[in-house]
């Protein structure tokens, strides 16, 4: 499976955070905890040289309470600041003002020392498509929100935010980048509804999934589809055996693997089959002390 999708608006969208990035003082970035080296565009790293940087690890419900810690202190050794997020509960919101004011204690600190007491911090919300940006800010800002005008730079498209006397965020359009050269960072965000369904070869992304969930979760299926999947088993045997549970068949009785697939997808993306995450720190950059799901 190859996977490349890039439409054209982001290109626009590259190029407009480009303009605007000397405007703010920090970036909060969002990842998706279930993938987040997958859902982090590298490009930021370039675009955000010598910001603060605020990760959010967003969906954590979604994700192992296990590797959502593992995940945090790995960013956390990477100079970031992080919280565990879940944007729809409001889980873990209550922390991100006071991380904002940690992040940035040194602008903070200079402006004071200039005679500037009562500037807002101005932040960059970046993210991939569908990681819940929109939700964030919906949620941080909440009947605050009120929009605080073009500032000079800020092409059509961006909105600056003022959530009160403290921060601004500037919302930015979600990007993925030109080319995966890895394509399992591809099949990752495909996983997870980052990517365009319409596509997709939707058999074979869930049948990869499901090889997945029997290696890392392998009971995550079981108690799902109430059916035993066994240990060993190919990926279009897993999109049959969710075909039977779940009656998807066609008007002439047949298995229905298109519909099955969509199933399989749909469960993983709602957390109806549990807490996972798709990915691990590499190898040796991670305490394994800690208890390993793997």
């Amino acid at each position: 499976m190859n996977i490349q999708w890039y439409p054209g608006h982001m290109t626009k969208a590259r190029r407009m955070m480009q303009e605007n990035i000397k405007l703010v003082d920090l970036i909060i970035e969002l990842l998706d905890a279930r993938a987040p080296l997958s859902s982090r565009n590298p490009d930021i790293d370039e675009l955000g040289k010598g910001k603060a940087r605020l990760i959010l690890l967003n969906k954590a419900d979604l994700a192992s309470d296990h590797w959502n810690d593992v995940w945090a202190d790995w960013f956390r050794g990477k100079g970031c600041f992080v919280v565990k997020l879940d944007s729809r509960s409001k889980a873990g919101m209550k922390s991100i003002q006071n991380v904002i004011r940690e992040a940035c204690k040194e602008k903070i600190e200079r402006d004071r020392k200039r005679g500037i007491l009562n500037r807002p911090v101005r932040a960059m919300v970046a993210g991939i498509p569908n990681v819940g940006k929109s939700t964030f800010i919906n949620s941080f800002a909440g009947k605050a929100c009120t929009k605080t005008g073009n500032k000079p730079g800020v092409t059509k498209g961006a909105q600056w935010i003022r959530l009160n006397k403290q921060v601004e965020l500037l919302d930015t359009p979600g990007i993925l980048w030109p080319r995966f050269d890895d394509q399992e960072v591809g099949i990752r965000l495909a996983m997870l509804g980052s990517v365009n369904d319409e596509i997709l070869n939707l058999q074979e992304l869930a049948g990869r999934l499901g090889s997945f969930l029997q290696t890392y979760y392998p009971s995550s299926l079981d108690e799902r589809y109430k059916t035993v999947f066994p240990e060993e088993i190919a990926c279009h045997e897993i999109l049959l055996k969710v075909a039977q549970a779940r009656s998807c068949l066609t008007r002439g009785g047949e298995p229905d693997m298109d519909r099955s697939a969509v199933f399989l997808l749909d469960d993983f993306r709602s957390g109806r089959l549990g807490k996972i995450t798709l990915e691990f720190p590499p190898e040796g950059e991670y305490d394994k002390s800690i208890n390993n799901e793997r």
